[in-house]
């Protein structure tokens, strides 16, 4: 009789589970055949109930998509789980030669780690450490190491009509306010020059203002450089009719970062009597000063604003630590990210193409299936997960969905990885179902659409579905 009991237990808890799971699916079919412009692109959907541990939902799930921004899922997990959750990025000031009264006889050296959060505060920390030192006058040179990787500054396929935009800087060990500067335009009088200011201040680059305020027979506001022959003359042209802020990509993080680096230098009191220069820097040098990064501030901007930067230094950190050999490559990332994939989840990267971490290349191409099971292994990882979750954006709260899925039972409950290019737009994460308390796991990824409003429309309406 207790065998009996057992037995119709189980099979009551699957009557349930397939109860539960019927309805559910069949409503999604019922949005996708509601969804006329599905006609003319593709859709692939994978969600599985982390609770039951059993797929709920799938469709086209095997086939080969551009994922988009939502592989830095795949970034992450693979450096949260290569790297460690107190790994650290460490840029370094360093000395070589004597040290005699206030006066360095050899050279000042800044290691880059390419620390991808390196700001101008951070850059105050390194010139104070000098002082603090006692330098204030360098017989040498400022050097730049930056051995860590190689000189090719963009991924494979990313677009080099991008190149003065911010989301795409030129990759460096050492990075300033992301490669980048930023640019606030204020309106004078009507048909005064405006206010421009660019921050960090330094004389890396020049600023050529052209602009006019409040005259509509002037052409549109427009912020740019001439990045077809690598200039960083920022030029500021036509109507500022209202306050503008923005940021340009500077062509050399490593030069911009050393020029600015020497500019406080300067205005803390240390004169340099050398050039700035990149070169390895000496095994014998001394240190001098050091910025810290935790691995967590990384990975929150990479996930919750789906940042491009930060998704690259994951992805050559993990390459670092997992080969052990200088310089870094994209191909060593490729590597890590294969190896990971093989030994920790079992799959073969040869069913897939990675090139970056971002997901920027057109290159990238992955499937529903296998970015869910990167979902369902961050989840089974009691220490990797917390990390994982905490950074993800909540639906209506944060992030890259700060103003979607602002109502409904989707609201707080969604956490997942937006991603977006030229005709691409997808979303991965987790939900909670409330009437079963069951955590999901779902991939939904959408290609040659016309429309990215209308595909993330789409995408908030099956979350909300998953969440009831």
């Amino acid at each position: 009789m207790m065998g009996k009991g057992i037995g119709l237990v189980v099979l009551l808890c699957i009557y349930v589970a397939d109860a539960v799971a019927q309805p559910l699916a069949q409503r999604v079919e019922a949005l996708m055949a509601a969804t006329g412009w599905l006609r003319t692109s593709e859709v692939g959907i994978a969600v599985y109930d982390l609770t039951d541990q059993q797929p709920l939902f799938r469709y086209q799930a095997e086939k080969l998509f551009r994922p988009a921004s939502t592989e830095k899922v795949i970034t992450t997990v693979t450096a949260l789980g290569e790297l460690g959750t107190d790994y650290m990025f460490r840029t370094q000031l360093a000395r070589t030669g004597t040290l005699q009264g206030d006066t360095l006889k050899g050279d000042l050296y800044v290691v880059g780690h390419f620390d991808p959060e390196f700001s101008e505060e951070d850059l105050q920390v390194l010139a104070a450490s000098a002082v603090s030192a006692g330098i204030r006058y360098v017989e040498g040179r400022l050097v730049g190491d930056v051995s860590l990787m190689d000189s090719i500054p963009w991924g494979s396929g990313w677009c080099w009509d991008d190149a003065p935009s911010a989301f795409q800087p030129y990759l460096s060990p050492l990075m300033l306010n992301r490669g980048c500067v930023d640019i606030r335009v204020t309106p004078a009088r009507k048909g005064e020059v405006p206010l421009v200011e660019v921050t960090p201040v330094s004389d890396y680059y020049t600023v050529d203002n052209r602009a006019v305020s409040h005259d509509a027979t002037a052409a549109p506001l427009r912020v740019t450089r001439d990045w077809m022959t690598h200039q960083n003359d920022i030029r500021v042209t036509g109507n500022a009719a209202r306050p503008f802020s923005g940021a340009l990509s500077v062509y050399g993080s490593a030069d911009f970062f050393l020029q600015t680096l020497r500019y406080r230098l300067r205005q803390s009191g240390i004169e340099l009597a050398g050039g700035v220069a990149t070169a390895p820097c000496s095994s014998e040098a001394l240190l001098v000063g050091k910025v810290e990064r935790p691995l967590q501030a990384v990975v929150e901007r990479a996930l919750k604003e789906s940042d491009n930067l930060s998704a690259e230094a994951l992805f050559f950190h993990t390459a670092l630590v997992t080969s052990g050999t200088l310089p870094v490559r994209f191909e060593q990332g490729q590597e890590a990210v294969g190896r990971f994939m093989r030994q920790r989840l079992g799959l073969s990267p040869e069913e897939c193409v990675i090139v970056d971490g971002s997901g920027l290349s057109p290159y990238d191409l992955i499937s529903p299936d296998l970015l869910l099971e990167y979902l369902k292994y961050a989840a089974a990882d009691s220490v990797l997960f917390p990390a994982l979750y905490a950074a993800l954006p909540i639906a209506g709260i944060d992030g890259t969905l700060q103003h979607r899925m602002k109502k409904g039972k989707a609201y707080r409950n969604v956490r997942a990885k937006t991603g977006s290019v030229t005709g691409v737009s997808t979303l991965a994460g987790y939900v909670r179902q409330q009437s079963s308390g069951h955590r999901l796991a779902f991939v939904i990824f959408h290609q040659n659409v016309l429309s990215v409003r209308q595909a993330r429309a789409f995408q908030d309406q099956l979350c909300e579905i998953l969440s009831e």
